[in-house]
Parts: structure tokens; sequence; C-alpha cells
């Protein structure tokens, strides 16, 4: 069995107009939720093997951020540049190409790929919203991410920053 988290990056400023999209930083919001969020996947349990993040700043620091508290060291985080603003087929050939010895992985990117990537990896999920630093824990039932393909997963869990107030 594998385990599959697709997290979209936290809240991103635009105070900087006429910088590039791609180095966007996080604003004050997602900087404070983003250790936050990581505490409630160590409640739960998650203790990832690989974390592959988008190369654009908000989704690498939203990645080294939930690293440092799930105890992942931020050296090993691959950054993969295809995740910037990926379709859904993008990120589950992303997803196909884990290392076998990986079992529970993280990919951080962004709207609308991650959101439609949730509803088509996790066949028969709706997900009527995918905020800023909205995470999908997806159980495979695959003995290799090469295998993985649409409806192959099952959503245990959508978090959201707004649920982790209810906590």
């Amino acid at each position: 069995m594998k385990n599959l988290l697709l997290i979209r990056h936290a809240k991103s400023s635009w105070d900087f107009p006429g910088s590039d999209d791609h180095d966007r930083p996080l604003n004050k919001r997602g900087e404070n939720v983003a250790p936050r969020m990581a505490a409630a996947l160590s409640q739960r349990g998650v203790r990832p093997d690989a974390i592959v993040s988008s190369t654009a700043n908000r989704a690498r620091t939203t990645a080294g951020m939930l690293a440092k508290g799930l105890g992942f060291p931020d050296s090993q985080i691959q950054e993969e540049s295809d995740l910037y603003l990926a379709s859904p087929r993008t990120i589950l050939r992303i997803v196909q190409q884990l290392d076998e010895s990986c079992d529970t992985a993280i990919l951080v990117g962004h709207n609308p790929g991650m959101h439609d990537a949730v509803e088509m990896i996790a066949g028969g999920a709706f997900v009527d919203h995918f905020p800023t630093l909205a995470v999908a824990r997806i159980e495979l039932e695959v003995e290799h991410w090469g295998v993985v393909d649409q409806g192959e997963g099952l959503l245990l869990e959508l978090l959201s920053p707004k649920m982790l107030n209810s906590e």
C-alpha cells in the first residue's frame, strides 16, 4: 500500500507588483499556518519518505516548512520543475515515477492542477474547494507507484487551514 498527500502551497503574497509569478513568496498568513498544518499531519501519523515540490518559491517554502514540522530533512526535498502549474496528467506522471522504496509521498504544487489531480486519482471523490494549503490524504492499494492510475486512490481526508482552527 502507498500513501500520497497532494498539497497546494500556502497563501502567497501579491505585494510585489511586477515580480515573476514563480518567485512570489508566502505572505504572513501562509508562514503562520504551514507549521500548524505540519503539526496536524504529524498528529495523524504522517511520516513522509519523500517530499517533491514545485520549484516555485511559494511551493518550495511550504514544502520546507512542512518538512521541518514532520522531521524530514530539508536537503532531501526533491524539486520538480514540472510541478509548477502542472496539469493533473503531469502530476499523475510524477507520482508514477516516485521511488519504489517510498511508501508515503508528499507533493506540493499549485491549483488548478492539484485540485483536479485529487479528483482524478481518488476516483469518485468530489472536492468542492481546494484552498491554499489544502491537503488531500490518499490511500493507494498498490505495491508500485508506476501502476497508479485514474481512480486508484481512496480519499482518506481533506484538510484545510480553516479546519485547524477547530482542532
